[in-house]
């Protein structure tokens, strides 16, 4: 590993979750609205629990705060509510709009930000802004209420932020051991005026007890020898130390209000909504005893301008008796070992600038870890002891096998708090650079027998984990594994070793499920690829009997050369691997063939007169037609190229042999690479779809500005499709042309409405691809960039250039904004002095001004722009 501090020696200890890594950010930022919380008959997730419920209703599978931590089993919760004294409830959960309240799709309707973290969460920062005035809960609500052509109605929106009436409230933690978290919460008043503000650190049990009878309710009272400390207790872990400073304990139970959530008695007495309504409402509905499995520490402060106030608690193992005492000497050593840690990963000669938002990507990334609990069974029939649920539409019926209930990393903890198979592959590309353990450990974790489904795919989410995602788990893995072995000189064999039989399994589930005809050309269905295509590939016009997808079949490609060089890693200490690769090898090759040989009539996905590849359908009469659309579909070919070095196969000669007798059995296939008997001067061999002429047209549309290539990276439709759109007339009218943004068409509703924006993803390995290409090419071959400026550039040049343009996303533009909050009517981010330097990480963005779109926490995903940074400067 690269670091070699104090951070690099906590992630080197074995058994994470019950050492460095046993508490974190590991709270969900919604709970409300998903699959795992729906009870109701008819799969109404968005509605059964809702934001308004959320306060009084006990979850049954997680738990939710606003920069809250826990620990690896959330037994535990620990985080801030707060109140401006005018809003109607506590700010205990973020707030955002139901896929059905807005006008694109759901939405958070809150301003925070991951600001900061190591990977063992020894320190962690947190920013929260919180209005003077009352929450615009309804206003919110009536003013998303347009037309899709609309554009979303933000908080900014609502003028609650005029003349910078609000509160800074940042949420900090640090760890003085494994067991010892101090967290502190500082609230500035960033108006002109005096303002009033209550913060309240909660602590409290999630709701275990209720559904396993082997555990009893655990306890929190005061300790009679110790003022200002509580005593937590629970069978599950022990006993806890809960230390404050000042302030008022107020005291509940984590058990639902049945009388306002359902109109029936409660059960007992001072229920989860108690401290809410005591605080808002002056009830008595706190226990006077001050026992409880809830608790808040009430304090009230009055802010002048500028004015800050800090409120600080500590959750221990140990009966300490000054807990205070070190209290700030521990969170200075904490930030010290934060910025070292920072400073050993992201190099010194990278721009400041970009070197902010490489941090800022890796600690959202780091933020956006999740307890993720759901037992599809017990969902389905109910736990021991329970009724069975009753339940119309039986979500996720064949996937009874499925107990996740570990910390995972989400795409965003408040848009989709759940784990999306893909969208994993791509967090792990980012997560080697700060944190190989992890990486490793989450992408072995989708493919244990609890998650994996026997017949071998990967569930992709909960809204339904029979989805088909994109195979990039196996690019992921030789990623994250040449990462992992560049930086600590060994490669982790047993880790590869590990994962490479659990993708055998996968990999088999894709031939055997989505190569149905046995071609080696493949279907997925929409592949995640939403909007881009002429109709949903998931349910395609009636009359059409196949369709053979460039894009299922390139991944797959990808997949076997992943395979392929895995494969053959492995066969260096172990001999019996050197067959399996030839396997691979004969595979790519016939996947290859394939593409350009489709059935009788011998078609091909790639197009002569276009020099593109297209998705081609079959229909009922036997006739076969291109979609000819420009999308992304047609690039992913480019993705299926591995270099490989000559040494390797004069140390594996048994699969060099083999090689060379597929090849010379089908000597149409050898045209498909570049020949085993010669390499470039380097001593390397290509493997690849694209090679040559093909690729050299492919990147003539890629780089050309009024196709792919917008000043902000590449676009997942060409642009060549606003004035020229595709129609395609079969059973109907279908009908796709190029939108910058989200998309005035329907067909997938909600957020998947998008039509023409740059993605993070792909673009990264659209620039992963060029540099292998480079690799092979070397400075020889060189491409006009843009397309008809006479400008030419090698491959790795070009790969660079990309990287700049979506760099430039996350740097100022002329108003003094960042990029990505191009055409915001709302100037806070780029005048205001608290407001400017705070990046957010958007799902997608505009493919003509850069606009962030979509979930604005997706550092998932877009957190790849910290390796597009490092990455380039290491060229």
């Amino acid at each position: 590993m690269k670091q070699k501090g104090s951070e690099a020696k906590r992630l080197e200890v074995a058994d994470a979750y019950r050492n460095w890594k046993k508490w974190g950010p590991y709270l969900a930022e919604r709970q409300w609205g998903t699959v795992r919380e729906d009870y109701s008959l008819h799969g109404e997730s968005w509605e059964f629990i809702d934001h308004d419920k959320a306060r009084s209703n006990a979850f049954r599978w997680g738990e939710e705060g606003i920069g809250g931590f826990c620990d690896s089993r959330e037994i535990l919760c620990l985080a801030p509510a707060f109140w401006n004294g005018h809003d109607a409830i506590l700010k205990e959960r973020l707030f955002g709009l139901t896929n059905n309240q807005g006008n694109h799709g759901e939405d958070v309707k809150e301003l925070y930000f991951h600001q900061v973290s190591t990977p063992t969460h020894s320190y962690a920062k947190y920013l929260y802004k919180y209005p003077h005035s009352a929450f615009p809960y309804s206003d919110l609500v009536h003013g998303n209420q347009k037309g899709r052509h609309d554009p979303e109605y933000e908080l900014l929106d609502t003028g609650c932020f005029k003349e910078n009436a609000y509160f800074d409230c940042f949420i900090e933690y640090a760890k003085a051991d494994v067991d010892d978290i101090l967290m502190k919460v500082t609230v500035v008043n960033r108006g002109k005026k005096a303002a009033d503000i209550h913060v309240l650190p909660h602590l409290w049990y999630r709701n275990f007890w209720k559904h396993n009878k082997r555990f009893e309710r655990p306890s929190m009272k005061l300790s009679s020898k110790q003022e200002e400390t509580i005593i937590a207790r629970s069978i599950r872990n022990g006993r806890y130390y809960f230390f404050h400073e000042g302030g008022e304990q107020l005291f509940c139970e984590n058990e639902t209000n049945n009388k306002r959530i359902y109109n029936v008695p409660n059960e007992i007495d001072y229920v989860k909504d108690g401290i809410n309504n005591h605080v808002v409402e002056g009830k008595a509905t706190v226990n006077p005893q001050k026992t409880g499995s809830k608790l808040a520490i009430w304090h009230q402060f009055t802010l002048k301008p500028g004015e800050e106030q800090s409120v600080k608690v500590r959750l221990s193992k140990s009966k300490l008796q000054s807990p205070f005492e070190d209290f700030e000497a521990v969170f200075n050593q904490r930030k010290e070992e934060c910025e070292a840690f920072y400073n050993e990963t992201i190099a010194s000669k990278i721009p400041e600038s970009h070197q902010n938002i490489a941090k800022a990507a890796f600690s959202g990334l780091l933020w956006t870890k999740q307890f993720y609990y759901y037992d599809v069974f017990k969902w389905l029939f109910g736990g021991p002891g329970e009724p069975k649920p009753d339940r119309v539409n039986l979500r996720n019926y064949s996937w009874q096998h499925l107990t996740n209930r570990h910390v995972i990393s989400m795409p965003d903890k408040w848009e989709y708090p759940w784990y999306a198979a893909w969208d994993l592959a791509f967090h792990m590309a980012s997560f080697v650079e700060i944190d190989p353990y992890f990486a490793k450990e989450q992408l072995l974790l989708v493919l244990q027998e609890n998650y994996m489904h026997p017949n071998g795919q990967i569930p992709a989410y909960e809204w339904n984990f029979s989805d088909v995602n994109p195979p990039v788990h196996s690019w992921a893995v030789w990623h994250v594994y040449e990462k992992d072995k560049n930086y600590t000189g060994v490669g982790d064999t047993a880790f590869l070793e590990k994962v490479f039989q659990k993708l055998l399994i996968n990999f088999t589930w894709w031939v055997n499920q989505k190569d149905k005809n046995g071609t080696d050309l493949f279907e997925g269905g929409f592949l995640g690829l939403d909007n881009i295509g002429v109709f949903d590939r998931n349910h395609m016009p009636p009359g059409i009997t196949r369709m053979q997808q460039a894009d299922a079949t390139s991944w797959m490609a990808m997949f076997t050369l992943n395979m392929l060089r895995m494969s053959l890693e492995l066969a260096k200490s172990n001999k019996i691997y050197e067959e399996i690769a030839a396997k691979f090898f004969r595979h790519f090759l016939n996947i290859a063939w394939a593409m350009h040989h489709i059935g009788k009539k011998d078609i091909s996905l790639w197009d002569d007169e276009d020099n593109f590849y297209y998705d081609v359908v079959e229909m009922e009469s036997g006739a076969t037609e291109r979609l000819k659309v420009r999308s992304l579909v047609g690039v992913i070919p480019m993705f299926a190229v591995e270099i490989m070095h000559e040494d390797l196969f004069e140390e594996l000669k048994k699969f060099r042999v083999k090689a060379n007798e597929i090849i010379r059995t089908r000597p149409d296939l050898a045209s498909l690479i570049s020949n085993l008997d010669d390499t470039n001067k380097d001593g390397n061999y290509l493997f690849s779809i694209m090679r040559g002429f093909r690729l050299e047209h492919l990147l003539k549309r890629l780089l050309d500005e009024d196709e792919f290539l917008s000043e902000f990276g590449i676009r997942s439709l060409s642009k060549y499709h606003e004035k020229h759109p595709f129609v395609f007339l079969y059973h109907g009218h279908h009908q796709i042309q190029y939108e910058p943004g989200e998309s005035r068409s329907n067909m997938f509703g909600g957020n998947s409405n998008w039509r023409g924006p740059i993605w993070m993803p792909i673009n990264y390995m659209i620039i992963q691809s060029l540099r292998k290409y480079y690799t092979f090419y070397g400075d020889d071959y060189k491409y006009e960039f843009p397309t008809g400026s006479g400008n030419k550039l090698n491959l790795k040049q070009i790969a660079n250039e990309l990287t700049k343009r979506l760099v430039k996303l996350f740097e100022r533009n002329e108003e003094g904004k960042y990029q990505y909050h191009a055409d915001d009517a709302n100037h806070m981010f780029a005048k205001e002095e608290h407001f400017k330097n705070e990046h957010l990480f958007y799902e997608f963005f505009d493919g003509d001004t850069g606009k962030g779109l979509g979930a604005s926490h997706q550092t998932g995903w877009t957190a790849l722009i910290a390796n597009l940074i490092m990455e380039m400067d290491e060229e």
